[in-house]
């Protein structure tokens, strides 16, 4: 279990004056995509072990893992530095297709990741999509989540500095109202990457570390906590995150690692 706190919140911010200090619900809650949200990644090792071997140069999965989080434009240029022969700019959107064709086959979402979707949705809690990924993998995914499931998302080719700067979580909490940075602390955040984990919590939210689909260590990370599984998680653990973050009582009853 990773337990290293962020710095702690003494208060929220007037977007919250209404609710108790204690027992207090999310704000907000972000979502990263692949390997957080949905087991995506094989998918996307497969698609660049696939080019690989149409095209030559040396890839395989565990270069894929290596690569997890990043922007796809570095993975571009870390394939063709490996020897694949295709022009960087046309690498993106050759492993995009390969993806999503995969993807609407099956869309493989986390066990358990599509009830807390729901319970949010039932408590007027938002949720928003934050990846790297671009505009249309997003898409196919809001589609596929259970209805109203996600007020808005982020991506990848939204025109802003992308992770681990903090922005990409910065704006997502803007679409929803939230612009204190005292509210931050109010905002859960599941990540699975190091890349991803790092801009979560420089934005100031609650991150949690998904570690049930991502080999790579992320135990040294700076989030709050870390968690292996969804299998019965409510909305009272995701409310005791809070309280726990903000120094307040609440009951911690997750699956944790």
């Amino acid at each position: 279990m990773n337990t290293e706190h962020q710095k702690e919140e003494s208060r929220v911010g007037s977007t919250d004056k209404a609710r108790p200090a204690v027992g207090r619900r999310p704000l907000a809650v972000f979502w990263d995509m692949d390997g957080t949200l949905i087991d995506s990644e094989p998918y996307w090792h497969q698609a660049e072990v696939d080019l690989a071997r149409e095209h030559g140069g040396d890839w395989n999965a565990d270069m894929g893992w290596q690569v997890s989080g990043k922007p796809l434009t570095k993975v571009a240029r870390m394939m063709c530095d490996r020897g694949l022969d295709l022009p960087e700019n046309q690498i993106p959107d050759l492993l995009i297709d390969g993806v999503i064709a995969m993807e609407e086959c099956h869309m493989p979402w986390i066990e358990g990741v599509r009830a807390i979707l729901t319970d949010l949705v039932k408590a007027g809690i938002p949720s928003i999509l934050v990846t790297t990924s671009p505009r249309r993998m997003a898409q196919g995914v809001v589609a596929k989540a259970p209805e109203g499931a996600f007020a808005d998302y982020v991506c990848g080719d939204d025109g802003l500095a992308q992770k681990p700067d903090p922005a990409p979580y910065l704006h997502a909490a803007s679409l929803v109202g939230i612009n204190s940075p005292d509210s931050m602390a109010s905002c859960l955040a599941f990540e699975d990457t190091l890349t991803g984990i790092t801009s979560a919590v420089a934005s100031g939210a609650t991150t949690v570390a998904y570690t049930g689909t991502n080999p790579v260590d992320t135990s040294s990370g700076p989030q709050f906590t870390s968690i292996n599984s969804y299998r019965g998680v409510t909305l009272d653990n995701l409310s005791a995150l809070i309280a726990k973050r903000l120094g307040r009582s609440g009951s911690l009853d997750l699956q944790t690692c």
